[in-house]
């Protein structure tokens, strides 16, 4: 499967942005999937992910209640809608697809493609 992120920009603090990550070559309902974002100088960090069915999700603590993940896996799509950005929510945010059974992953080890990432930057 490949992935691709689309839909980051510059945005003022308390602003929103939907992101989307499209997959191709296999359907995308054979994967969890998972968002991921990386701020310069610092490691790849957990943002949110999603089960193959759209039946659970799971956020890190720092974007929950801001951030929601969904999914359409007709058009083998997975959406981040981001509400109320934070300069700390400055990064590229990269999507990622789990083959194996839905256990909450939020370790990078854990996902076996990556997009290739889009910027996400928000000004105070």
């Amino acid at each position: 499967v490949q992935l691709q992120a689309s839909g980051g920009g510059l945005v003022q603090a308390g602003g929103s942005l939907r992101l989307s990550c499209v997959a191709s070559g296999r359907p995308a309902f054979t994967y969890n999937m998972g968002w991921f974002r990386q701020a310069p100088g610092k490691e790849r960090e957990f943002v949110a992910a999603i089960r193959r069915s759209g039946s659970a999700t799971d956020y890190a603590d720092s974007v929950r209640g801001r951030f929601t993940i969904s999914r359409v896996n007709a058009e083998n799509t997975v959406y981040l809608q981001m509400n109320s950005l934070e300069p700390e929510d400055t990064g590229v945010y990269y999507c990622a697809a789990d083959q194996g059974l839905w256990n909450r992953a939020s370790l990078p080890d854990e996902y076996d493609v990556w997009g290739q990432g889009t910027q996400v930057t928000v000004s105070s």
